[in-house]
């Protein structure tokens, strides 16, 4: 299959390198397709910068861009089964995991349909009997989104959604590993209806097509989601143009069994927070503080579910664990569990790559557990992005809160009590954007998200989703009928 990408409201073959989108289960092509030029971004940021300033859609009320989100939200809803194999495909997810992910990508174009339609400004309180002020919030411009290939189709609308609430025009860099999804949704805009110009999608490589786009001087935002080096480079892009940016980056979630804590639910939350995804999640539970006292019990427990985790082909019905991304990125994780193994990684169970049967076609890796090593080894620092968790004990709660701080991250943290004092307690004192309490890796649209340190900067999600992608304007009305005097 030959892919088209789209350009400036018009589908039509890119102007850059070939690429080719590969099945992560066993390295068959998707597709074929031409990426982006760097005429094709010059294009498409040209009619970007025409279309959110014609009155077609600046002019257009909230609730008549409302509308064109929610059709697309009803087109999702309607090829739901449809959207989640193509999801699948692009990245090797389960089936189940993937209609997760389309329902979400629905939900969030009905949210922002919901909150563009509702959005106020503000009345401050009046100061002067001279005058009165009003504040409203005006859309940027052309907004720059690049996001990653773990979650493509939920990633995408969290960004494309509430920029286009905003007034705003988007062009759209998807992961180089995954376009499908993003054409995809392209084509679904298309339907609904809106106008040319609003939306254009560029695969290619970052460092090309990613770095045209952000450095173009009619672009008026950055939004990104994706590794932290990466991030930290177009913090800088931004500072030099004096825009905005959004930055969704890395993490090295610390989850917290406390004594107390229902083992049951605490394990099988812990799995899944780091196993779901095949691990591949910037919020992924990957370090396990455990009270000492209740050590040996759980790790007992989180290797008996992780040994019975299926792994297996993402269209497998009751597979639990799909591919990693490409095989490249599973050697990098398989390296990770060596290098734990060297520094005295104690490996409870998985850290060998699969070479038999279906399994060895494709780019998979086992659930693995790991123990014995101290806080500050690389294992227990660095994000490897795959389904490796490591387990270590600890004391009291002052220990523990500097050992769960002890990392350049802060994305996320999960708490497992079930004394709930206790529990916000800690989750005051942790250095994490959000923190579950009893549950982990649960979303909400309406509520913002984002990470503290090196995990990022702004937030998306609820009604400060669309303000992130807005500037504030205020207003001075005059009510005195008097000339201004000069003061004395």
């Amino acid at each position: 299959m030959t892919l088209k990408i789209f350009v400036a409201g018009e589908w039509r073959e890119g102007r850059g390198d070939p690429m080719v989108s590969r099945f992560p289960a066993d390295g068959s092509i998707n597709a074929e397709l031409n990426a982006a030029g760097l005429d094709d971004v010059e294009e498409a940021i040209a009619a970007a910068d025409a279309a959110w300033r014609a009155p077609a859609w600046r002019d257009r009320m909230p609730h008549e861009r409302a509308e064109v989100l929610y059709r697309v939200s009803d087109l999702i809803r309607e090829r739901l089964d449809e959207l989640a194999a193509l999801q699948t495909r692009d990245n090797g997810k389960p089936l189940a995991e993937a209609r997760g992910l389309v329902a979400s990508a629905a939900g969030t174009a009905r949210y922002f349909a919901a909150a563009c339609e509702t959005l106020e400004g503000e009345l401050p309180t009046q100061r002067n009997v001279d005058f009165m002020t009003l504040s409203q919030y005006e859309p940027l411009g052309v907004i720059a989104a690049i996001t990653p290939w773990n979650s493509p189709i939920a990633s995408e609308m969290q960004k494309v959604a509430p920029a286009l609430a905003g007034g705003n025009a988007v062009v759209l860099k998807p992961a180089e590993a995954t376009p499908l999804m993003a054409l995809k949704l392209a084509e679904l805009f298309e339907e609904a209806g809106l106008p040319k110009g609003l939306l254009s999608v560029l695969p290619g490589r970052g460092s090309v097509i990613g770095e045209a786009l952000v450095r173009h001087p009619k672009v008026r935002k950055i939004s990104f989601t994706g590794g932290t080096s990466t991030g930290r480079h177009l913090a800088h892009v931004a500072a030099d143009k004096l825009i905005g940016t959004s930055l969704e980056l890395g993490g090295k979630s610390p989850t917290i069994i406390c004594e107390d804590a229902d083992l049951e639910q605490a394990t099988k939350g812990v799995a899944y927070g780091i196993f779901s995804s095949a691990g591949q999640a910037c919020i992924a539970g990957s370090r396990l503080f455990i009270h000492r006292r209740r050590y040996d019990e759980v790790m007992a427990r989180l290797e008996t579910i992780a040994r019975e985790l299926r792994v297996g082909h993402p269209e497998t019905p009751g597979v639990h664990l799909g591919p990693l991304i490409s095989e490249a990125h599973r050697d990098g994780v398989a390296a990770y569990v060596e290098r734990a193994r060297e520094e005295g990684g104690r490996i409870r169970c998985g850290g060998v790559i699969p070479s038999e049967g279906e399994l060895a076609a494709g780019s998979f890796y086992p659930p693995t557990l790991i123990e014995g090593l101290p806080h500050d080894s690389a294992v227990c620092q660095e994000e490897i992005f795959g389904p490796v968790l490591v387990a270590l004990p600890y004391d009291d709660e002052d220990e523990l809160v500097g050992l769960a701080n002890d990392n350049v991250y802060g994305l996320a943290a999960g708490i497992w009590s079930a004394d709930y004092r206790r529990a916000l307690r800690l989750a005051g004192r942790l250095e994490a954007g959000t923190v579950w309490i009893n549950t982990y890796k649960k979303f909400s649209i309406s509520t913002p998200f984002g990470g503290y340190k090196e995990s990022g900067l702004g937030r998306e999600k609820g009604r400060q989703g669309i303000q992130a992608y807005m500037q504030q304007k205020s207003l001075y009305l005059g009510l005195d009928h008097e000339p201004i005097a000069w003061s004395d």
